[in-house]
């Protein structure tokens, strides 16, 4: 792939132009067992205040890794190095009634880990999370919401089988 970025054997990402609203999602790990979380502003229209993973909506004409090359740089300054490994795809729609489809990717990045560039106005906060903290994922949740853990647990198991 273009861009300095390289693409584990076997993935295969979907077709964006395929009219549907889609999300990309970029799992970032450190090697030592943790994954990077972000807070979501208490504004936000969709899950204010929660913990949250990197990533965002597709835009027209954009491709997922372009997708995912963006909102990475976008959330924490960082460069979209590889992706590793998909780790889900998934139909949901939220409140505001709107069917997106998702496909998450656990990646690597280029940058200084310990001092990410949150995104104004959109996140607040950051953590790295080991497995023994996933349960912060749930904070403002419905208890029946628990995605965004189980991703972050699917990254961090794949994270640890060596490529």
């Amino acid at each position: 792939m273009g861009d300095g970025i390289s693409v584990a054997e076997g993935i295969h990402f979907p077709d964006t132009a395929d009219g549907a609203r889609w999300v990309a999602g970029a799992l970032v790990t450190d090697g030592e067992g943790r994954v990077f979380v972000q807070r979501r502003s208490p504004d936000r229209r969709l899950f204010p205040g929660c913990w949250d993973l990197v990533g965002g909506h597709v835009e027209p004409g954009e491709t997922m890794p372009e997708a995912l090359s963006r909102e990475i740089a976008e959330e924490t300054g960082w460069r979209l190095t590889a992706v590793v490994a998909e780790l889900d795809r998934l139909v949901w729609t939220p409140a505001d009634g709107v069917e997106r489809h998702e496909a998450d990717y656990l990646v690597r990045v280029a940058g200084d880990l310990a001092a990410p560039r949150l995104e104004p106005g959109k996140h607040t906060d950051f953590r790295w999370i080991g497995e023994g903290e996933l349960h912060i994922l749930q904070e403002s949740r419905d208890p029946g919401d628990t995605f965004i853990a189980e991703t972050a647990a699917l990254g961090l198991a794949r994270a640890r089988t060596p490529e």
